[in-house]
Parts: C-alpha cells; structure tokens; sequence
C-alpha cells in the first residue's frame, strides 16, 4: 500500500495546497514539489512574501491535493493529504533545496526558500484498482 501511494506521488510534479490563518479563513495555492519517500517528506519553492508562506509562517498545519499530470476521467487518481509545514531548521529540512531542485533544476534561477511538508496522512484514490477502491496511509 505505501509503496503504491509512494510511486504515484513520485510521478506527479504539482499539488494544491491549503492553509488556515487566524481569522479561520483558508488560502489555497498551487505548487511544484519533489516527493522524498523515504521520509515521506513534499519540497516546494516559494517566497516569504507571499500571501500562503505568512500564514504557515503562523500556522504550519496544512492541507492538500495531488493530482495525475496527465487527467484521465476514466482512471481517477488522486492523492488527498494533511500534515505540516517544517520549520527550514528541522532535520528532516536539511536537504531539501538539493532534493528539490535535483527534481525542478530551473528553479535554481527563480527567488525564493524551499519549504517542507512532513505528511501525516494520507488517502490515495485509485479507480484502476476498483472503483472508489482508496489506499490509506498514516505516519
């Protein structure tokens, strides 16, 4: 089960994800990503000056989607998560601009910090297993 999970994050490059501020309103925003399944870890690029990186600046708990590069209708599949944004001094954080941009080498010329999402859970929907059939990880 992890394995699969694992090998249908690795194929995508892009997610959606969501954060809460203080107020309770959500920010949704779209983003590229490495996948490091050893850790079970999301790396993405983006500014401290954005809308989204000030609100998980204050409040890391997050959560999002990922969905085939390629949609086929027919063969729904797709990855529904929450975990947490890491801080950039934790361990786990050590490596991601590397891990990153091994996976996405043109962002090396675009500004900003390379975030991590330690992921917690996840629910993997895959119709060519059966219909509805979902796959459930938890760390």
């Amino acid at each position: 089960m992890k394995d699969k999970i694992a090998a249908f994050i690795s194929k995508q490059t892009c997610g959606n994800l969501a954060a809460t501020d203080e107020q309770g309103s959500l920010w949704c925003f779209s983003f590229f990503y490495s996948f490091d399944e050893t850790d079970f870890l999301l790396h993405y690029k983006s500014s401290f000056d954005t809308r989204h990186s000030a609100i998980i600046g204050r409040n890391p708990v997050v959560a999002g989607t990922v969905l085939p590069d390629k949609f086929n209708p027919l063969q729904i599949k797709g990855i529904q998560f929450s975990g947490k944004v890491l801080s950039f001094d934790d361990p786990l954080a050590e490596k991601a601009a590397a891990h990153y941009h091994h996976k996405h080498p043109v962002a090396l010329a675009m500004p900003g910090e390379i975030w991590t999402i330690r992921l917690d859970y996840i629910k993997f929907t895959d119709n060519t297993l059966g219909f509805g059939k979902k796959l459930i990880w938890e760390r």
